[in-house]
């Protein structure tokens, strides 16, 4: 999610960044998800997953089938998705309340491998920020970018290690939706919540 260059005051006179729009999941999702600093190793894997999931699609297709994510990948459960076998993968891709993309499905197997492996997920994500949110001010002046000089540091580190679905793009994306950025435009209600939270 990328387009936060401006704010709109919504009918209860709660100004929102405007990709929040008027849709009560992307609304919610703005409000109480986006741009929150989620340090739970949990949660970190499961946007990792969702970030790759949505490659070529809009945030909100794959919003809508999050509650279907968690079920399908047994509640992000990072050691039970590493021990999945070709059947498991046969399901998820049976399974119509995910994106059914073999490359994406197998992606998030392998990526739960991989995270296994890290001596602490949260710490090495985190340290690409040095541990703190930043807060980018985003305003009318200061677009939001597609990504970054951290978020290709980010995607160039985490292929290294195998990672799939890392692109800087989706490495941004996924700074911005756990709350290692702030780009709450500043008029935004959200922006000081974020700021307040980390």
């Amino acid at each position: 999610m990328t387009d936060a260059m401006t704010a709109a005051s919504a009918p209860d006179e709660v100004t929102r960044c405007s990709w929040a729009g008027t849709e009560p999941a992307m609304r919610d999702y703005h409000d109480t998800v986006w741009g929150m600093p989620q340090r739970d190793n949990r949660t970190l894997f499961e946007f990792l997953t969702l970030e790759g999931a949505q490659a070529g699609l809009s945030w909100r297709t794959i919003l809508l089938r999050k509650d279907g994510y968690a079920e399908v990948f047994d509640g992000f459960d990072v050691e039970t998705i590493a021990g999945y076998t070709d059947a498991d993968v046969a399901r998820c891709l049976g399974d119509a309340r995910i994106i059914r993309n073999r490359s994406k499905v197998e992606s998030t197997v392998g990526n739960a491998r991989i995270w296994l492996e890290l001596d602490d997920p949260v710490e090495y994500l985190w340290s690409f920020v040095d541990g703190a949110p930043i807060d980018h001010r985003r305003n009318d002046t200061n677009p939001v970018p597609a990504s970054n000089e951290i978020s290709d540091r980010m995607s160039k580190q985490m292929r290294k290690l195998g990672f799939r679905f890392v692109g800087t793009t989706i490495c941004y994306a996924y700074m911005q939706a756990c709350g290692l950025v702030n780009d709450h435009h500043t008029r935004c209600f959200s922006h000081d919540v974020c700021n307040a939270a980390a």
